[in-house]
């Protein structure tokens, strides 16, 4: 899976890109067919950061968006709704 970062309005450091890269590489385990997922990361202007997860699946795209006070807990809150909503749609279409 191809995890595309988008930094608006600032430059993402290294460290920020490959934990981004390790905790939205581990979705691939709950679904292996994941098309693409694009990841936007934002300043606010209340000195919050906001991260949006756009992933697309066959037939789906799901859209998440958390703010938080780093982007590292905002990753952090997006993938986890990601793996419920992952689960919820691999038990819809597949069964239980």
């Amino acid at each position: 899976m191809k995890i595309n970062v988008q930094s608006i309005k600032f430059d993402a450091d290294q460290k920020l890109l490959d934990f981004i890269d390790k905790k939205v590489g581990k979705l691939s385990k709950f679904f292996d067919n994941i098309i693409s997922c694009d990841v936007n990361l934002t300043l606010q202007p209340d000195h919050k950061k906001s991260v949006k997860i756009i992933l697309g699946i066959p037939g789906d795209d799901i859209v998440i968006e958390r703010t938080a006070d780093t982007f590292e807990d905002a990753v952090v809150d997006c993938v986890d709704v990601l793996q419920d909503q992952i689960i919820k749609i691999k038990e819809k279409r597949f069964g239980k």
